[in-house]
């Protein structure tokens, strides 16, 4: 591999040119260049380019308290099928004692492997600690489990469950243990072992919470297992565990899905009486079944209102919304969609605006098209997603 290819990049050699080789090797560093370090790694593809300044990067100790830029880069290491890259930068933050030392730091380097899909090198980490010097609780486990869980390794996810707490008796599985269990089980589309889970829990003295009754009650709707549910409702009543709006949107779901609209807006109005309050999520599930029906006019009814509501639209209210508009016609409202999404940070797929920007010039409305491309690179889509079509 050619050394040009992997040679630091200038804004990384101003950044660490000092010669110290201890942790922070220019802790004075300003948070100017810190960021224009994480500005070029945040938009460089080339795999190994991004290995060698990443590692170079994680020279200083602020940018290793940067999380965000980890979880960006190991991502896309992992959707170019670089696990090998995910690796060589993981393991080197391994390198800085002092922070391997505290559990927080290591359980982020296991989290980033579940979430590159690689749960054998989260296992190896873990069992790893001890040897570094970092002591391991319940913490780190739960980490473990979630990796396991992240990367759709049910079956290691759970022998650690079995084997560590075995092992180890200072390590003794908490609330969110157990619910890492259910969701897993919810995911792996066995409710049956998931609820099953409460029964564990109640042997082991754990009570259960509202994170883990809605996550049963996401399982038993999203398979239309509704007496199932209505069960989890009834055991919530028993234990005093109030619902909140989660847990109503898991039915309002079920309800849409079934084409129940009336149902589904019958709920959405006894919300806004007497609460939980609906959110975005609540009112982007009637948007939808509204654009599946093509009953536009509703949806563009409940858009407009989101304010009124104390809502905010999201991206999925955009991404499902823009699409229905271009079909119908209805470009103004399209391109307020596109403008809104903008203002609200909103990274919708290109695919979508692209569609506003190729609806525009059809209709010869080109200036407004150019304006939307223009925002669009503000907003950092690039050429190749978003562009004007060749014949304008």
């Amino acid at each position: 591999m050619s050394s040009r290819l992997l040679r630091v990049p200038q804004c990384l050699r101003r950044l660490f040119s000092s010669g110290n080789h201890n942790p922070d090797p220019n802790p004075n560093s300003s948070p100017k260049r810190l960021k224009t370090t994480i500005n070029y790694l945040s938009r460089e593809h080339n795999p190994d380019k991004l290995v060698a300044a990443f590692k170079k990067s994680s020279e200083s100790y602020r940018f290793r308290c940067k999380h965000r830029i980890y979880e960006i880069v190991v991502r896309r290491l992992a959707a170019v099928g670089r696990p090998d890259a995910v690796e060589a930068i993981l393991e080197e933050q391994k390198r800085y004692p002092a922070d391997i030392a505290r559990e927080g730091f290591a359980v982020r380097l296991i989290s980033l492997y579940g979430k590159a899909g690689m749960p054998a090198n989260a296992a190896a980490s873990f069992h790893q600690l001890p040897a570094l010097g970092c002591s391991r609780s319940v913490m780190s486990f739960n980490a473990l489990l979630s990796a396991c869980a992240d990367a759709g390794d049910s079956d290691r996810m759970f022998a650690v469950f079995r084997e560590i707490p075995a092992a180890d008796p200072s390590i003794v599985p908490n609330i969110f243990s157990y619910n890492i269990l259910i969701r897993s089980f919810c995911e792996k589309g066995d409710l049956d072992a998931a609820f099953d889970v409460l029964s564990l829990m109640e042997k082991n003295e754990i009570a259960p919470d509202l994170i883990s009754f809605n996550t049963l009650l996401n399982g038993f709707y999203s398979n239309k297992r509704f007496s199932d549910a209505k069960k989890i409702w009834t055991l919530m009543g028993e234990k005093n565990i109030e619902p909140d709006t989660k847990s109503f949107n898991a039915k309002l779901r079920a309800l849409v899905s079934e084409g129940k609209i009336s149902e589904a807006v019958e709920l959405v109005d006894e919300m806004r009486r007497v609460g939980p309050k609906p959110d975005t999520f609540s009112f982007n599930a009637l948007i939808k079944r509204y654009c599946q029906d093509g009953n536009l006019k509703m949806a563009k009814r409940l858009y407009l209102d989101l304010t009124k509501n104390d809502c905010a639209p999201n991206r999925g209210t955009f991404e499902t919304l823009i699409p229905s508009l271009c079909e119908a016609g209805d470009l103004d409202l399209a391109l307020k969609c596109c403008n809104d999404s903008m203002s609200h940070r909103c990274v919708v797929d290109a695919s979508v605006l692209q569609e506003v920007v190729d609806g525009l010039v059809k209709l010869s409305r080109v200036e407004e098209a150019k304006k939307l491309v223009k925002l669009g690179r503000r907003n950092f889509y690039s050429r190749k997603d978003l562009r004007m079509p060749l014949s304008s």
